[in-house]
This record gives C-alpha cells, structure tokens and sequence, in this order.
C-alpha cells in the first residue's frame, strides 16, 4: 500500500510524512481521550458501565506488575496502559470503513500497520526501560565489574537491547498489516459475507497484539529494575 507521502524541507534536510497515517494516529488519539474523559468524569462507588471496563484493564494491570515488580510496579503502569489503550484503538481502526473516504493517495486504515508507529512505540518503550534501569542501578544496570566475563555479558545485553525494540515493532507491524491485506482480498473475490469471518477474527488479533506488547514492555521494564 501506498501511503500519502507529504515532504518539507527544514534547515537543509528534506523530511516526509505519511499524512493518511498521521491522521488515523490522532483519530485513534482522539478517541482514547474521549473515553477517558467520560470515563473519568462522574467517578463513583457505583461505577458506570464504562469505569467499570476501564478499572477491571487498569485492575488487571497493576495485579501483573505486582507480581512482576512488586508495588514499585505501579508507577510504570501509567505507560504501559496508555500503550495497551492506544495500540487496541489504533489497530480496531482497521475494521471501520474509513477506506471509503478517498484521499489524494494512501487510505485511512490502522495507523499500526505503518512501520513508523510501531517502531516509534518501540523505541519509547527502549528509552523508558533503559532509563528506568539506569535510574535504578546506575552504571550496574549494564556492568557489575570490570571482569572480562561482565564486559562480554555487557555486550550481549546491548544488542540484546536492539533487538527487543525491532521484534516488538516488526510483531505489531507484521500482524497487523497481514489482517487487512487478508480481508482486503476476501473483499475482492465477495464483498458481502465472505469477510465477516476474517474481521471477527482481526478484531481478537488486535486485542491479543496489543497485550502482547504492553506485557512485553512490563517484562522489560521488570527486567531492567529487578536485582536479580
């Protein structure tokens, strides 16, 4: 697929944009902020349907990152649910006609099935987790000593360490894009029922993705925190 590529040039170098994804991206921003703020706004001990949804998610959450990194845990939560929010968001948009709407080139899909998303979400999880680390345990975050054992183990987690963010972001990326190249072609051989299967079946693949990556991010974080 072809995106709406919109280049600029700043200070002597040319940049592009994937406008269609770009869009899409604040679209599902948009929406996650809507229902945050609704689901946020009349807070009660007899909770609406929606805090109940959004507090059993946030639930299921902290009892992982307890178990994982104990009640320090609580505070990386907010990262990791904003990602779980945003991916599910982002990747649901795929099943809602928005391709209908024709642009000047591109098409209004999941915003997950660009590389750049995805590799961006990774990136912020990298930054995040090797920050925490070092907060943590200082210059013990990668060296224990200066022994020739710690030096090799230390280079392995380094690339250990670049290979994490590419795996995410290419799991994400692959899965998603797949679902909809797979409907599409459902689409053009019967427009009408032979879909339906395959976009129920994308609508489950875009929560379990969306766990997936948030889960992994907990146990990177977890990783990069923990002593042992």
């Amino acid at each position: 697929m072809e995106h709406w590529i919109y280049s600029i040039s700043l200070f002597g170098h040319n940049f592009t944009f994937n406008v269609d994804t770009v869009i899409t991206m604040w679209i599902a921003m948009a929406v996650l902020l809507i229902l945050a703020f609704f689901a946020t706004r009349k807070i009660s001990v007899f909770p609406s349907k929606l805090q109940i949804a959004f507090e059993n998610i946030l639930g299921f959450f902290w009892g992982m990152s307890d178990s994982l990194m104990g009640k320090e845990g609580r505070k990386h939560i907010p990262l990791i649910a904003s990602l779980f929010f945003f991916i599910i968001v982002a990747n649901l948009m795929g099943q809602i006609p928005f391709r209908a709407i024709e642009l000047k080139s591109g098409e209004l899909a999941s915003p997950t099935n660009d590389i750049n998303v995805t590799a961006a979400l990774a990136i912020i999880v990298l930054i995040y987790y090797v920050a925490a680390g070092f907060k943590k345990k200082k210059i013990k975050f990668l060296l224990k000593d200066f022994s020739l054992v710690s030096i090799i183990i230390c280079l392995v987690d380094i690339l250990d360490m670049f290979t994490r963010p590419l795996t995410l972001a290419l799991r994400l990326f692959g899965n998603i894009l797949a679902g909809e190249i797979l409907i599409s072609a459902m689409l053009g051989l019967c427009a009408y029922f032979l879909p339906i299967p395959f976009m129920f079946f994308e609508v489950l693949v875009a929560g379990v993705q969306a766990l997936v990556f948030s889960m992994l991010t907990m146990v990177y974080i977890s990783s990069a925190i923990q002593e042992e």
